[in-house]
Order: structure tokens, then C-alpha cells, then sequence
């Protein structure tokens, strides 16, 4: 026969005994996640004035508030008293299975955060990576966008990208330029040398130093190439105006000067 009153009693036993827990372990929670908002919060800030790059800041500031909202969870389910062994097991588990599904993308996530955190480029620079050229335009954490100098969008996986070869033609301030003309070998290396050193002193984005060079490539039975190098700053070399510029103006004076371009 159901014995009402005993009921109660196991009741109210059960309601002292988990209650207390549960009351603490919501206090527990909410006192948690105050201090987890004013943690990664000054975490964020203190990135801000590290200096950290701005596409790693969000990125970072949710990486550690899922570990701390994962260790709060762990001392909650521990301050009910349930079982925090099997709960850390189901957890390992549920990571491995999802580790194994997105293998490549979390490649390319491990690459984005190594772009990111080294920074072999940054937005602007114009690289040459995977047998692609062109100017970063965006660094996300899976992939990085490049722009084609004939205005087409590339998507670089992050995963290979950070660990392929990557020139960086933006590092430095200065380039240098080098054209060859192939002339009649028997003009004078004087006179070829005077022409393209007068066509060189008119143009005001070849700088003065390093000093242009001016010299023989290569010598052939009835031809010779000279070699022309000279040092301009990287916008203007990016964009071949100068190489263009200078081809033009070398022909005409060849013109002028009866050397004829082999």
C-alpha cells in the first residue's frame, strides 16, 4: 500500500540533499559566465593594444571563452554530483569523430591561425603562392582571397598555403628592373651604352641609387644582348609602366641613332 507520508519525507530528503546542489551549482553558473564575458573581454582589449591582427582577435576571443565555458560546464555537472568522467569520455569522443569528418578543414583552419599569428603577408601585399600571383585582398581562416592583376578572384586554401613557398614582392620598399635588347654586335658597346644611359636620366621613377646598370648579357656570332638594370619603387615596378615607358623610349633613340633591334 502507498505509504503517502513516507513519501514526503524521502521527498523533502531529496529536495535538501540535490536542491542545496542545484541552487549552488546555478550560482555557480551565473557567477561563471560573469566572469567569462570580463575575461574575454580584456582578453580582447589587450589584444587591441598588442596590436594584434584584427582578424585573429574575434577568432581567439571565441577559441578561449568555448574552453572556459567548457571547464564551468564540468565544475557544474561535478556540484550536482553526476558522473564527470563519462561526461569528459562522451566529449572526447564527440571531438575525435568530428576531428576525423573535417580533417582538411581543420588544416586549413590550423593554417589560417599560423597566417594569421606569423604574418608572411598581409592585406595589400601582392604575393606569389601555389602558382598563382596577385594582391591579398582578404585573410579568413580557412582560405585567403588573392586579386589577379587581370582582376580575377583566387581562393588559397589556408591548410597548403602555410606550408608553401610564398614570395612576397611587397616586403621591401625598392625592385629591380631587368630588360634585355638584343643590337648588332658590330655597333659600339660605348655608343649602345650612352644611348640607354641618356634615356634612363628622363625618366624620375628610376632612382639614383642603387645606380642603373648598363652591361653585355650575352655574346652570339653577329648579336649581343645587353643587359639594363635598374632599381624603382615597388608601385611603379608592380604595374610595368616604367619597363614600358623605357622599351618605347629606348627604341626611339635607337632610331635616332640608326641601332637597329635584333
Amino acid at each position: 500500500m502507498f505509504d503517502a507520508e513516507r513519501f514526503l519525507v524521502r521527498l523533502q530528503d531529496f529536495a535538501l540533499l540535490y536542491g542545496i546542489k542545484i541552487l549552488v551549482a546555478i550560482i555557480i553558473l551565473l557567477i561563471g559566465l560573469w566572469f567569462i564575458r570580463r575575461i574575454t573581454d580584456f582578453t580582447y582589449q589587450l589584444m587591441t593594444r598588442k596590436n594584434v591582427d584584427p582578424s585573429l582577435r574575434p577568432f581567439l576571443k571565441n577559441i578561449l571563452k568555448i574552453v572556459l565555458l567548457v571547464m564551468l560546464i564540468l565544475v557544474v555537472i561535478a556540484q550536482v554530483g553526476l558522473e564527470v568522467t563519462s561526461f569528459i569520455a562522451l566529449l572526447g569522443s564527440a571531438g575525435l569523430a568530428v576531428g576525423l569528418a573535417l580533417q582538411g578543414s581543420l588544416s586549413n583552419f590550423a593554417g589560417g591561425v599560423l597566417i594569421l599569428a606569423i604574418k608572411p603577408f598581409r592585406v595589400g601585399d601582392f604575393i606569389e603562392a601555389q602558382g598563382q600571383k596577385g594582391t591579398v585582398s582578404l585573410i579568413n581562416i580557412f582560405n585567403t582571397v588573392i586579386t589577379t592583376e587581370d582582376n580575377k578572384t583566387i581562393y588559397l586554401p589556408n591548410g597548403p598555403l602555410a606550408s608553401a613557398v610564398v614570395v612576397n614582392y611587397d616586403v621591401e620598399n625598392n625592385r629591380r628592373l631587368d630588360i634585355a635588347y638584343t643590337v648588332d654586335s658590330a655597333i659600339s658597346l660605348a655608343k649602345i651604352r650612352e644611348v640607354i644611359q641618356r634615356v634612363i636620366a628622363t625618366d624620375d621613377r628610376i632612382l639614383k641609387e642603387p645606380e642603373p646598370s648598363v652591361g653585355v648579357e650575352k655574346l652570339a656570332a653577329q648579336t649581343m644582348t645587353i643587359s639594363v638594370k635598374v632599381w624603382v619603387q615597388r608601385g611603379d615596378y608592380r604595374f610595368q609602366q616604367v619597363s614600358e615607358a623605357l622599351n618605347e623610349k629606348v627604341k626611339e633613340a635607337f632610331e635616332q641613332e640608326e641601332i637597329t633591334l635584333k
